[in-house]
């Protein structure tokens, strides 16, 4: 079964940080690129950061939307078939529901293939 299960959400004060995590099950992680996305109140989905990973890669190379460059950081942990995005230097208008995203490689079997998350609420607020 196929399961991306977000943690880490929550309430923060402007400037402040949160980490959050994506775990995931039931899929073959290296076959993926995984991303996370945001919805903001009364706004579209909107990608956030990319870790993208093709097999034979010593590393991922990220990927960010120019709104959180220098802010966050994503990392992923191929072993452990985790995905985290560190948010600092948080701001009103980065509070929305985050998604974790699983994109199938187009050079494997799981090209054309996407997975999502439940969402996970992050609420920057003084």
């Amino acid at each position: 079964q196929v399961q991306l299960k977000e943690s880490g959400g929550g309430l923060v004060q402007p400037g402040g940080s949160l980490t959050l995590s994506c775990r995931a099950s039931g899929f073959i992680f290296t076959s993926y690129h995984l991303n996370w996305y945001r919805r903001a109140p009364g706004k579209e989905r909107e990608f956030v950061a990319r870790a993208r990973y093709e097999r034979g890669m010593k590393e991922f190379m990220p990927e960010y939307a120019d709104s959180v460059k220098g802010r966050f950081i994503i990392s992923r942990d191929n072993r452990r078939e985790v995905v985290t995005l560190q948010m600092n230097h948080l701001k009103s208008d980065d509070t929305a529901v985050y998604y974790c995203n699983a994109e199938g490689s187009m050079y494997t079997n799981a090209r054309g293939l996407s997975h999502w998350g439940q969402g996970v609420q992050v609420t920057v607020s003084s």
